[in-house]
């Protein structure tokens, strides 16, 4: 039997890249699966299936709140039930690296739009039917550059240091309902879009590297243990925290 088995995860942002990692890893473990993106996932639906598992592929707009309602209403028409909320969906790779004062209002305000409003509108929509049962497991998604200070991605780094912000304030509110919300902090990983990425403005490769403890790239695998652990009865009692994952680039 697997860690995960009987539980039901949303995972947005799952058609692709780092979410479709996080959603094909929980469905290994037994989860049953919500694979929510502003695409179809049908590819990755079709994988979970292959292999033995159950997953449907729910196209939302996680700015949207009617749309974070509808995936919610999905998941529980097909499941029955949500246990744990894997909030992936940003804005990251389609954005170039540029200095602060070269950013749009519009490229600001995008961004926050979904990689901030988004992880809370996620909330909202689950938490009523997390409080319903008396549990529930919600993972953030923020970055470990907001403990390194690196420059030149500010309206990135912004909305990934208000993740923990509402990981710590939500844990605080969510605590007596028997819900865990925490979040990972991932280093820079080799997804299939990091892969393609071309300007690497003050944090090369070499820079990255240089300073991990672990001297080797970082693969979307090195994250899939944590996000189980997370969604998992092994961490019924870890609330508020954030996991950096970046090989030893960070601490706090």
């Amino acid at each position: 039997m697997g860690r995960l088995e009987g539980r039901v995860v949303i995972v947005t942002g799952a058609a692709q890249g780092l979410g479709a990692v996080y959603a094909r890893a929980l469905a290994s473990e037994g989860a049953k699966i919500c694979v929510s993106d502003l695409e179809s996932g049908g590819s990755v639906v079709d994988q979970i299936r292959s292999d033995g598992g159950e997953a449907i592929d729910i196209i939302s707009d996680v700015s949207s709140e009617e749309a974070c309602e509808n995936m919610v209403a999905q998941t529980l028409k097909n499941f029955g039930h949500v246990d744990v909320l894997v909030n992936n969906a940003a804005i990251f790779t389609a954005v170039e690296r540029k200095t602060f004062d070269k950013i749009s209002v519009d490229e600001w305000d995008r961004m926050h739009a979904v990689n901030v409003r988004g992880t809370w509108l996620c909330c909202k929509a689950v938490v009523p039917e997390m409080r319903k049962n008396r549990y529930g497991k919600i993972i953030n998604i923020s970055t470990s550059r907001f403990f390194q200070g690196v420059p030149f991605f500010l309206h990135y780094d912004a909305t990934k240091g208000a993740v923990i912000g509402i990981t710590r304030g939500l844990s605080k509110e969510l605590g007596e309902d028997n819900i865990c919300v925490n979040a990972i902090a991932p280093g820079s990983t080799l997804s299939e879009n990091v892969k393609k990425r071309t300007n690497w403005m003050g944090s090369g490769k070499a820079a990255q590297l240089s300073n991990r403890a672990i001297k080797r790239e970082q693969l979307p695998d090195d994250l899939v243990g944590s996000v189980i652990f997370l969604a998992s009865a092994e961490s019924d009692f870890i609330t508020g925290q954030t996991l950096l994952i970046d090989g030893g680039i960070s601490a706090h």
